[in-house]
């Protein structure tokens, strides 16, 4: 794929090293982690921090997959507001899933401040944009849930809408100020940084091809014919799994997102969008995310071709949403496109597994990976540190591959134009 589709906006920060691919020399390692992404390192690092031998194995390079190339939104909690988790968890076990959904945002923003990272973030909120009645009154129930547990939350009219985003075609919406944004090719290259600063050894272009377990010791070999020993594994690769573990990446639909992002706006026109610097998801069913960029671009993503992008045409879609929301755009260049992939769960729920004791996998974050994931990592450590399931805010489940996996691609690319078209309809 050239170059030119593979070119997003977020910045390396300067104080970003380069990583020598170290591997541990010899002895059980309490943990090697599979996976170099904000959940990978996140567990990584406050492994460490707890005292705990870690070694990070990436197939690629850090902050080259979705990790890196996300919207930077920082959203808290889930995509099921607290009533929705009490019924289907009970009271206990859905009480913890609130608290811990309601505080994913302050996981990223509280390594942020505690460990100094050198990334450009601000915490003005996240807007859910409603563009239909049902889903102002979505926002509504959801705001009266979340503003019963003392959220700083606030549902809009099409006034205050219209003034915070400066979009059109917005009926009303819901602003939730404990969310923000953040650059987050920055925010993985600093929480690498800072893990291997507490110690962990990180070594990118390590594939992984086989897992075994010998007298209670994992065994964790490479492409490259390198094999490590360590009591446990965590598999944090979520969209980008392969079959390392047999099952795993049919229990997910990998979904494309792709971005765009404008030259710097002028400005007399940015004057009017976003100046509160809030990030905005929309409720259509094949939602568009936007917000601006730290040097002042607009940056805008959504759903994409399920195939590799072959030429800027992939990205036509995000520029006709930019358009419609925004036409004082129409004249401003299109410099920068990119695409990542998400993981989806069936029933739009993080998946945690431990088939065999010490081997651990982590998959589905539901577009929402930046707060989730920092927030799971922790959990995730202090599981690794206690052995106590539980640390873990959600339950260990078995792995159950979707039915007709081969088929659910071809599904969702056939839903993913239809709910286009009728959105087309809902303008």
């Amino acid at each position: 794929m050239p170059a030119a589709f593979s070119d997003p906006v977020w910045q390396k920060p300067q104080t970003a090293p380069a990583f020598r691919s170290e591997l541990s020399a010899g002895g059980t390692l309490d943990a090697v982690i599979v996976g170099g992404g904000i959940m990978g390192l996140s567990t990584a690092l406050h492994a460490a921090r707890a005292g705990l031998s870690i070694q990070v194995l990436d197939a690629g390079a850090i902050g080259q997959g979705a990790s890196g190339l996300n919207g930077g939104q920082v959203i808290p909690g889930l995509k099921y507001d607290p009533e929705w988790l009490l019924e289907h968890f009970g009271k206990e076990h859905g009480e913890t899933l609130v608290e811990f959904a309601a505080a994913t945002a302050d996981a990223v923003f509280d390594v942020i401040r505690d460990e100094k990272l050198a990334v450009p973030f601000t915490r003005n909120g996240w807007i859910q944009a409603a563009h239909t009645d049902t889903a102002l009154k979505t926002a509504s129930n959801r705001d009266r849930q979340w503003r019963s547990r003392g959220a700083d939350v606030e549902l809009l009219d099409g006034a205050g809408i219209a003034a915070m985003t400066g979009a059109k075609g917005y009926l009303g919406g819901w602003l939730d100020r404990r969310a923000g944004i953040i650059d987050p090719l920055s925010y993985t290259m600093e929480l690498a940084r800072v893990a291997a600063g507490a110690g962990v050894k990180i070594a990118e272009r390590h594939r992984v091809v086989k897992l075994t377990k010998q007298a209670g010791v994992w065994r964790v070999s490479t492409q490259g014919g390198t094999e490590l020993r360590s009591k446990s594994v965590v598999l944090a690769t979520n969209a980008y799994t392969d079959g390392l573990l047999p099952g795993l990446a049919q229990t997910i639909v990998p979904l494309h997102s792709f971005q765009i992002a404008t030259a710097p706006l002028p400005a007399e026109v940015a004057a009017s969008i976003l100046p509160g610097g809030q990030a905005v998801s929309d409720s259509r069913r094949i939602l568009i995310y936007y917000r601006r960029s730290p040097d002042g671009r607009m940056v805008l993503g959504g759903r994409g071709r399920m195939a590799l992008p072959s030429s800027p045409a992939d990205w036509a879609h995000c520029e006709r949403a930019l358009i419609r929301l925004y036409p004082a755009l129409a004249g401003i260049a299109i410099e920068k496109r990119w695409f990542g992939r998400v993981a989806l769960t069936p029933d739009h729920l993080p998946h945690l597994h431990e088939p065999e004791k010490g081997l651990l996998a982590v998959v589905g974050c539901q577009g929402r990976g930046v707060g989730l994931m920092s927030a799971l990592g922790k959990r995730m450590a202090n599981y690794l540190v206690s052995g106590d399931a539980r640390q873990l805010p959600f339950p260990l489940s078995p792995i159950k591959p979707i039915p007709f996996h081969a088929f659910r691609q071809v599904g969702v690319a056939a839903a993913i134009t239809w709910y286009r078209m009728l959105d087309a309809f809902e303008r």
